[in-house]
């Protein structure tokens, strides 16, 4: 009898999609900057400017539209959830209401 092995390896979230999933709080909405800039002074260091955030701008957004698509998170836009492969305009990302 030979016995099979199944690897059930879990996968770790990218350290900014833990970051926007710990800053999304339970009915707290925010946007790809108030994320940016909160990950910016986490990182900070003394010779870093004031636009330290927007070195952290793409990356939040590549990895809020990774969550969004796995339905982690919601992409909404005036008020509305948006689809996260075709959104524009001002948005604010929250964690999925519960029905």
């Amino acid at each position: 009898m030979s016995e099979e092995k199944t690897e059930i390896t879990e996968q770790k979230d990218d350290p900014i999609a833990s970051e926007i999933l710990g800053l999304l709080g339970r009915g707290k909405t925010l946007s790809f900057k108030d994320i940016a800039m909160a990950l910016a002074e986490k990182k900070r260091k003394p010779k870093d400017g004031p636009e330290l955030w927007r070195k952290y701008i793409t990356a939040v957004k590549q990895q809020a539209v990774h969550l969004a698509r796995k339905g982690r998170i919601e992409i909404v836009r005036k008020g509305q959830v948006a689809d996260p492969d075709d959104f524009k305009g001002i948005v604010k990302l929250r964690l999925p209401e519960k029905k």
